[in-house]
């Protein structure tokens, strides 16, 4: 398998920092019942005993055919911190060799 490349490196560091600055913006994420059932699967049909099973992620309820998530705080620092290592990664590896 081919390793990773300063470029591809800054790359994936970026994409990282803005994703982890969205979650961190976002409190809750309501999905259409297309996206739920796209991301989730198939709608599970209501429980008929009196318990229920637990939701996927923590903060996940169905309302109206729809799908609410709630990520938790700690993922959008997780993601920023994750982005901005690999950014720092990038910045102290080589530059690229010049083809042609």
């Amino acid at each position: 398998m081919r390793d990773l490349n300063r470029n591809q490196f800054f790359l994936l560091g970026v994409l990282l920092v803005l994703l982890g600055g969205q979650f961190r913006l976002i409190d809750t994420v309501v999905l259409t019942p297309e996206a739920a059932k796209l991301l989730i699967g198939e709608p599970r049909p209501a429980p008929t005993a009196s318990f229920s099973l637990p939701p996927l992620l923590p903060g996940q309820r169905s309302t109206n055919n729809h799908r609410t998530i709630r990520p938790p705080e700690w993922l959008g620092y997780a993601l920023l911190s994750i982005g901005a290592v690999l950014i720092l990664h990038a910045m102290a590896m080589p530059k690229p060799e010049k083809s042609g």
